[in-house]
């Protein structure tokens, strides 16, 4: 079995990048991709009608389905990586998953990752993980009309701030208080390297309870084969879990991504 027997999306927030956004769709359907993901795709969390028609029309343009997408996340170029834990964001957050429901219905996205965000050393780690909780409550009853689900994904510790989920395990405990059945892991076999997770056994472990997975190497966030992990021990253990969703390709190319695509036919 090869990678490309999978659906694999490509993360057009990491790849492509020589040209801009809106033409990365294009570009990756040129590349043989059938499906994309993307990160939160505007600079604020209310963009505008026309901006949500351009990402939708680009989408159908391309011939592409949209199968990820992030909800609002924050300043993401600035260092942060979400807002669910913050309620003094609430709003942003709310307003935010009304427009991420708008291009949803229009693309037929139905996977959604919700970073939790960087804990405020001021104010008290409980009642943040309280907040957070909440606002993944909302998240899931946001997407359940229409069948979807929102991820819950360990970032890599030490560059990503005060991220507190950093395991598998981390991720699940969350999903496991939030409580609703529209919750999943989602396994970036980057951050969990990174973290120093035995990647292929973090996903026997998770075995029905990760919903989406994104591959890249660790060291480094390259293309699978840049780096340290056991792609082949990695692969043998999606297959023994049964596993027949998407694979992502959320990686930073080590070349122009094209030279990248090599992994696929491994």
């Amino acid at each position: 079995m090869k990678w490309n027997d999978y659906d694999v999306s490509a993360n057009i927030s990491l790849l492509f990048t020589d040209v801009p956004y809106l033409e990365r769709f294009r570009a990756a359907a040129d590349a043989g991709f059938t499906s994309v993901e993307s990160w939160w795709p505007f600079p604020t969390a209310d963009p505008t009608a026309t901006e949500l028609d351009d990402v939708a029309g680009a989408v159908a343009d391309a011939g592409v389905r949209l199968t990820g997408l992030n909800f609002f996340a924050g300043d993401m170029p600035g260092g942060e990586r979400g807002i669910a834990c913050r309620p003094e964001r609430a709003n942003e957050l709310e307003t935010a998953t009304e427009a991420l429901l708008h291009l949803a219905r229009a693309t037929g996205c139905r996977a959604f990752n919700l970073l939790y965000g960087q804990l405020d050393p001021s104010e008290s780690e409980k009642q943040q993980r309280a907040v957070a909780v909440r606002a993944y409550r909302a998240a899931a009853e946001a997407v359940d009309e229409i069948d979807g689900t929102v991820l819950v994904e360990p970032l890599a510790h030490g560059l990503n701030g005060a991220y507190p989920l950093t395991t598998h395990r981390d991720a699940l405990d969350l999903v496991e208080e939030v409580g609703s059945p529209r919750l999943a892991l989602l396994v970036d076999t980057f951050h969990l390297g990174h973290n120093g997770v035995d990647v292929a056994a973090a996903v026997r472990e998770t075995r029905g309870r990760f919903g989406h997975v994104q591959l890249a190497d660790a060291p480094g966030r390259g293309e699978p084969g840049s780096g340290d992990l056991n792609w082949d021990e990695i692969a043998r253990a999606l297959r023994e879990t049964g596993y027949t969703g998407t694979v992502a390709a959320e990686y930073k190319p080590t070349r122009p991504t094209r030279q990248t695509l090599g992994w696929l036919e491994a």
